[in-house]
Formats: C-alpha cells, structure tokens, sequence
C-alpha cells in the first residue's frame, strides 16, 4: 500500500513537471522579458543583462521592425553579454523577438 502511494505521487509530479516542460516550450512576452533581464542567457556567466544597457526596454521599442533584430539580439549576447548565440528558431529567440514587439508603443502584446 505505502508503495503504491509513493508511485502514485512520482507520477503527479511528474505530470506536473511535463506541464511545466510544456509551457516552457511556448514563446511568450513573459519568457522573453524574464530572458531580457537573465544574466545567464545564452551560457553568460557574468551580471550583464540586456536591461543592463536598455532598462525596461528603453532605446529598443522600435527594434521589432528592424529585419535584422534576430542577429542584432545575438551580437548583443556573445558581445556585451559575452554568452553564446541562440538558435534563431529556439523559443527563446522567438520570446526575445515578442518582447521587443510588446515594447511596441502600439503593440497590444504583453498589456
């Protein structure tokens, strides 16, 4: 008995954790700005963040229409932040490219 309840709590976890893998998989406005405001993004290992250079966003609220702005946030990640590039299709460029798109004056995204 005790045996089966122990089993029974592993498995809810691990449903718990599957849900969490999930909607860790999701690009959002939220992931992008917690990414924005990450020391550690893209393998960094020091205290630089992208809100470092841009508090809140400031300076970048029209990046979202630049057609580089994947490429433009990567040389932002290995040269000021000193971490590695992400993949240009992972969620977290795509959260990085929502965020920059809800610091949009206009943009509905994130409000």
């Amino acid at each position: 008995m005790m045996k089966s309840v122990k089993t029974a709590m592993l498995v809810a976890a691990m449903v718990g954790m599957g849900t969490a893998a999930q909607a860790a998989q999701t690009p959002s406005v939220e992931l992008g700005k917690k990414l924005f405001n990450d020391p550690t993004l893209g393998g960094a290992t020091g205290t630089k963040t992208c809100a470092s250079c841009h508090p809140n966003g400031k300076g970048v609220e029209n990046a979202w229409q630049n057609p580089k702005l994947v490429q433009q946030i990567n040389t932002c990640i290995a040269g000021a932040l000193r971490g590695k590039p992400l993949p240009l299709e992972s969620v977290e460029m795509k959260s990085l490219i929502l965020y920059h798109q809800s610091l949009n004056p206009s943009s509905s995204l994130g409000k």
